[in-house]
């Protein structure tokens, strides 16, 4: 019995896709983009459980820090060598390095290895999202991409309230078979992984036009030098201290690895892992500039609110989850009349600078919040900030993508992708960064004010004084150590290690170690506001932009046409050269395909027959 092979998607003598063929092709994408931003969900909500139950709370940036930083980082890296190879064997790269990052994240012992699982699943992750919005670049024209974008947010939508719940539960379970209920978190991933990666394979099926370049490695390794150091000391500068030996040298080794990157980009040129060239196009540089700022308030700004809802408000992983529904909602109907609004009018420059606008006022209200405001109001502040983010995310990612040819959409597409997953990376570690910084000073105020006005006292008595509390030593010993002012700096060691117990403290003893937390996080989202507020200034210099009505791959089937046909010698060829191309085109041939350099730069005068790449 013969195995049937999956049918090819080809688009026609335009070079375009039928409604029909873009959704199957959108059905294999949907799956690996369910895969990443279902894990995302569901360890969002979860982290405090697993944090308290590896005993390091404030170890929690380096569980994120490190996924972001692998993923941040090999996002260009999968950007040139899908624009090389094609995108399809790239993409399940990605999803195999992801499922099994998964699977090494269930044997975590430690935060700092989980941290390091996490990260094997960051450099999968890398690959799924960039490459994802790369391909709908490809197929899609820009003007027509709203019609598509209701599949894609229904994706994100169904994560945003499937992953909370699941994420709960698993949570909230202490075992399941005989494994830890938190590891269901990362485990729950290899039956997604199997199924994103069958539709993949028999989906994911378009003919990818080859650019002939190397693969710059030696740019790859200099990004890693020059990022790694300065990621880590913003990790750990708290720690080491800002101007400490270790510190100082992460500086230094940073710096000269940015430097040496700079000169390897510049001689490599148009082969470059990040083409220096695109920074010219003022368009991709002010977008490029704007996403480092967004990245950082939006990853710097959202990676506390579940933790505000769990420590503050004593809320589980699954409620914590739904509390954050209005941001999600936010996002979703803002970014829905947006791409409405883009598609009809074909403008698309206002709306980022209008987006990030309306972020930072929702960053502002949430500065405004502490342990005594009303949840109703916090999540109202959410919406605000979601509605924000909705309306700049997804315009960004279009604007870069009309700044460039055709042939580098990868690459565009990844570098962008890469800017604004630097700045989200760089915001996680500093502001988890400040708020261990701020939160023990914080804390320690607030047990001085209800110490001075008798709250503190007579919530030790309550606590003391109760044979329930009796019964959890970690509760009661916190109490008895606030009892004796000697040992009370103890109580804050415990709280950073283990935060759940502040939930079952006395409510008059339990106040001032929440309002610490509150505050604490209120000064990140003031920073994140002016933040944003610095990104709609930047956003506000991009020039007047006109969107392409035709996708990717009919304007490159075009340039492959005309370059066919200025290769040919006499008038006969040109017209066996244009029919040749057609045909190709039309049915997935072999073409004879010429290599262009980059946007900007004449046709390379040689041209070669490219193999079937259908299956790429």
């Amino acid at each position: 019995m013969t195995t049937p092979r999956p049918a090819t998607v080809h688009a026609g003598e335009d070079g375009e896709f039928s409604h029909r063929q873009i959704l199957v092709i959108l059905a294999g994408l949907m799956s690996a983009m369910f895969l990443a931003s279902l894990d995302q969900t569901i360890v969002s909500t979860a982290i405090r459980t697993i944090a308290d139950d590896l005993h390091g709370l404030d170890a929690q940036a380096w569980v994120t820090t490190a996924y972001l930083m692998t993923s941040t980082i090999s996002t260009p890296l999968y950007g040139k060598l899908s624009d090389i190879y094609g995108r399809k064997p790239f993409f399940v790269i990605g999803i195999v390095i992801f499922v099994f990052g998964s699977l090494l994240c269930t044997l975590a012992d430690s935060m700092y290895t989980l941290a390091v699982y996490r990260g094997i699943q960051g450099l999968g992750a890398g690959a799924l999202m960039s490459l994802s919005l790369a391909i709908i670049g490809d197929i899609i024209p820009p003007r027509d991409r709203a019609k598509y974008q209701g599949y894609m947010l229904a994706v994100f939508a169904s994560s945003s309230v499937i992953g909370p719940v699941i994420g709960g539960f698993f949570a909230g379970v202490d075992t399941i078979f005989g494994i830890d209920g938190w590891r269901w978190i990362f485990l729950i991933n290899v039956p997604i992984g199997a199924i994103a990666l069958t539709l993949v394979m028999l989906t994911l099926n378009v003919k990818n036009v080859r650019v002939d370049h190397r693969v710059d490695w030696a740019g790859a390794a200099a990004i890693v030098v020059g990022l790694v150091p300065l990621l880590l000391v913003a990790e750990q500068g708290r720690t080491w201290g800002w101007a400490s030996p270790a510190a100082l040298a992460c500086y230094v080794v940073g710096l000269a690895g940015i430097g040496l990157f700079l000169v390897v980009e510049a001689r490599a040129g148009d082969q470059a892992l990040i083409p220096l060239r695109l920074f010219r196009d003022r368009t991709f540089a002010i977008v490029t500039a704007g996403g480092v700022i967004v990245g950082m308030a939006m990853f710097g700004g959202m990676m506390t609110l579940p933790l505000y809802m769990q420590i503050v408000h004593g809320a589980d992983p699954m409620e914590s989850g739904l509390m954050m529904l209005p941001l999600v909602a936010g996002m979703m109907g803002a970014s829905i009349v947006s791409g409405q609004l883009i598609s009809k009018t074909g403008r698309v420059r206002e709306f980022p600078i209008f987006g990030t606008a309306v972020a930072a006022v929702g960053l502002f209200l949430l500065w405004t919040i502490d342990a005594d405001t009303s949840l109703t109001l916090v999540m109202g502040y959410m919406l605000v900030l979601g509605i924000g983010l909705g309306n700049c995310m997804q315009p960004l990612t279009l604007i870069v993508q009309n700044a460039v040819s055709p042939r580098e959409i990868g690459v565009a597409t990844a570098s962008a992708t890469f800017f604004r997953q630097l700045g989200g990376t760089a915001g996680v570690a500093v502001f988890l960064s400040i708020l261990f910084s701020r939160v023990g000073g914080s804390i320690s105020s607030e047990l001085e004010q209800a110490a001075a006005d008798g709250s503190l006292a007579r919530g030790v008595q309550q606590g003391l004084a109760d044979p329930a509390l009796r019964q959890d030593p970690e509760a009661y010993g916190i109490v008895e150590a606030l009892a004796d002012p000697a040992t009370g700096a103890g109580a804050l060691e415990t709280v950073t290690k283990d935060s759940s117990v502040i939930n079952r403290l006395p409510e008059l003893v339990a106040h001032p170690f929440e309002q610490g937390f509150a505050l604490s996080m209120s000064e990140i989202y003031l920073v994140a506001g002016i933040l944003a507020v610095a990104a709609s200034v930047v956003l506000a210099f991009l020039p007047p932009i006109v969107l392409r009505t035709g996708s990717a791959q009919a304007e490159a089937a075009r340039e492959a046409a005309e370059a066919a046909a200025a290769a040919a010698p006499s008038g006969t060829d040109v017209e066996a050269a244009e029919a040749a191309t057609e045909s190709g085109t039309a049915g997935g041939a072999d073409v004879p395909t010429t290599v262009t350099a980059g946007r900007g730069e004449k046709d390379t005068a040689t041209t070669r027959s490219a193999p079937d790449e259908t299956d790429r």
